[in-house]
């Protein structure tokens, strides 16, 4: 009897360690949000969703705001109604997002939909080398990244998705490897062919080869004349001068000479000084001169005018004297000639 009390509660309490093992595991999974409120969002994604789970985080710049609550494709959550909807549809994966309220402050519609206009968006990321992925949520320039306009109604509030780093990395190297196959090689090579052709040409026979075998003879030529002169006489011969002129410049004659350039200077420079009031001294003098000639010229001219006239009058008398002196002294003049 006693045997079988033990061994129930052996059992017992294996189930309840069992019991308590399964609630950690899911408060492990479910990030200890028992008890939290939870908001769903949803996003879609156009690459490969390899490594992403179901409970895997949702991040927002590092910092676990949530969770991945499931991963599927579109296409079997919202049937497409036409052609053009099932081509879009058909290459999107639909995530939803279980996002604690407390942790992201989203619980309000509208103002998700204002994060999402200022370029809230959602992207695929991986942790590490482990190639584990997660959700990471941040703000991206919008006009890079806009809205795109769904031929489908969600079910909950749509959180725009860009291309993971990966991802763009592949579709930049895609676009250069798609420039490089349209790029015409053929032509290139044929092209880089006919240069190095023309290259090689002007390097053997051409003007190049011309101007290398002139370059050629001119270093020769300068070094022949730098071996035969000498230098050695030409630098002593200039430290010679050198010295001299420090010499020249260093003596008592020299230094007096610049004593006397200093002096003549300094009086050269007293006499501008004073050239101002000399100049407008003679301004004044001239100004004067011109006042007394203009003076002495109004008081000349009846003078002259007088004199003028008597000069004239000189002139008729002589002219008589000379016709009929007698004439003059004794009587009447005589009758005209007939």
């Amino acid at each position: 009897m006693a045997t079988s009390r033990s061994l129930y509660v052996r059992v017992g309490a294996l189930i309840l360690v069992g019991l308590g093992l399964g609630l950690g595991f899911l408060l492990f999974l479910s990030g200890g949000g028992f008890g939290r409120q939870s908001m769903i969002f949803e996003t879609y994604l156009r690459e490969s969703v390899t490594g992403l789970e179901v409970g895997a985080p949702v991040r927002y710049r590092g910092v676990q705001v949530g969770q991945v609550s499931q991963v599927g494709l579109v296409n079997a959550e919202y049937p497409p109604t036409n052609r053009n909807a099932a081509m879009e549809a058909f290459q999107l994966v639909l995530v939803r997002l279980a996002l604690d309220t407390e942790k992201a402050t989203m619980d309000d519609p509208a103002q998700v939909k204002q994060a999402v206009t200022r370029g809230l968006r959602a992207r695929l990321a991986t942790q590490g080398i482990t190639g584990v992925a997660y959700i990471e949520l941040d703000f991206v320039s919008p006009e890079r990244f806009p809205e795109r306009d769904l031929p489908w109604t969600p079910a909950y509030p749509v959180i725009p998705s860009i291309p993971s780093t990966v991802a763009q990395v592949q579709n930049a190297a895609e676009a250069i490897l798609a420039r490089i196959q349209q790029a015409p090689l053929e032509e290139l090579l044929t092209d880089v062919t006919a240069v190095v052709s023309a290259v090689r040409g002007q390097v053997e026979d051409g003007d190049l080869a011309h101007t290398f075998t002139e370059a050629a003879a001119t270093l020769g030529a300068l070094r022949q004349a730098v071996t035969q002169s000498d230098i050695p006489a030409m630098v002593a011969e200039l430290r010679g001068a050198a010295a001299d002129l420090r010499a020249l410049l260093g003596s008592a004659e020299a230094k007096a000479a610049l004593a006397s350039a200093r002096t003549a200077a300094d009086e050269l420079r007293e006499s501008l000084s004073r050239l101002p009031a000399v100049i407008s001294a003679l301004e004044q003098t001239a100004r004067s001169a011109r006042n007394t000639t203009q003076s002495t010229t109004a008081d000349l001219v009846p003078l002259l005018r007088d004199l003028r006239a008597t000069v004239s009058n000189l002139r008729d008398t002589t002219e008589a004297l000379r016709r009929a002196p007698g004439q003059v002294l004794f009587g009447a003049p005589p009758p005209p000639n007939r």
